[in-house]
């Protein structure tokens, strides 16, 4: 696994930690798998062989039985790419994230490409949560469906995680989304992340984003809402395609690190952070880095 370290809250803890003060998290997030299924062929010129969700199946479960306190999470576009979702229209791809025992994932812009009641209809099949803070899904069946965070307990932390999602406008029909209402990223992860910090005493806070990682214009991205931010630890992304060996490490407003990660597409890679806490001191540090499904 490539990777380096950064700190999230003051001082740094390395080496290897057996100590019972030392609690160790491992999270594991992927992006934009498209419903590639099966492996790429393996005459593909690029990716022969790799990925494939039975492999990243057995990686995700040798992580598991390591030992390790996991949470796994996807940064959306589940849907669309293959002919698996031309016939199952995500069922499939949903169903077997249900059984990598995924914790919750955020949507992109493809995955309203079955069309909105269809999105409606394969989250009910989902055991995993959906995040997103910054649609207004008023009127539409995804209000019920959609929540702004779910906080989860794991490793002695309290881990809040908030999503966002890309402007649909442009991107996707607007009869396949109907009145669901893109608001500002960056002011709504902001006042979320600050309740999850504040008032409900989160030790790590997460974002899903589907925004992209980085772009050249004024476009709202994952780089630009770590640097307007200051109550996000880490954002885990997508949309973008982007693959990093490590994640990036950036100032947000306050001065302090934001690890902003994203694993590429097609399951290729396994994003993977490693979370370590002291809970004599209360410091939590992380290392990031990848693993190739191959």
């Amino acid at each position: 696994m490539a990777g380096g370290a950064t700190v999230i809250s003051p001082k740094l803890v390395l080496g290897a930690n057996n100590n019972r003060k030392f609690k160790n998290l491992v999270i594991l997030h992927t992006n934009d798998m498209h419903s590639h299924v099966e492996p790429f062929a393996d005459n593909d010129p690029k990716y022969p062989g790799k990925g494939g969700i039975a492999k990243r199946a057995k990686l995700i479960q040798q992580i598991r039985d390591e030992g390790n306190e996991v949470l796994l999470f996807d940064c959306g576009d589940i849907f669309q790419g293959t002919p698996y979702f031309n016939y199952y229209l995500g069922e499939l791809e949903i169903k077997l994230m249900n059984e990598m025992k995924y914790d919750a994932a955020t949507i992109g812009n493809h995955d309203f490409d079955g069309g909105l009641d269809n999105l409606v209809e394969k989250m009910g099949q989902a055991s995993f949560t959906f995040i997103n803070c910054n649609y207004d899904f008023t009127g539409s069946g995804l209000k019920d469906k959609v929540i702004p965070y779910k906080i989860f307990k794991k490793a002695g932390l309290t881990i809040g995680v908030l999503g966002v999602g890309i402007k649909l406008e442009g991107l996707v029909d607007k009869k396949l989304f109907g009145p669901i209402v893109y608001l500002d990223p960056v002011e709504h992860a902001n006042k979320v992340a600050s309740e999850l910090k504040k008032e409900k005493k989160c030790d790590l806070v997460i974002c899903l984003s589907h925004l992209g990682y980085e772009y050249k214009g004024e476009q709202v991205s994952d780089l630009l809402l770590a640097k307007q931010s200051s109550d996000i630890d880490i954002i885990l992304g997508g949309h973008t395609h982007t693959f990093l060996n490590e994640g990036t490490k950036i100032d947000n407003i306050i001065g302090k690190k934001v690890i902003v990660s994203q694993a590429g597409w097609a399951g290729l890679i396994l994003g993977r952070i490693n979370v370590t806490y002291n809970s004599e001191t209360l410091e939590v540090s992380a290392f990031s880095g990848t693993n190739e499904i191959s």
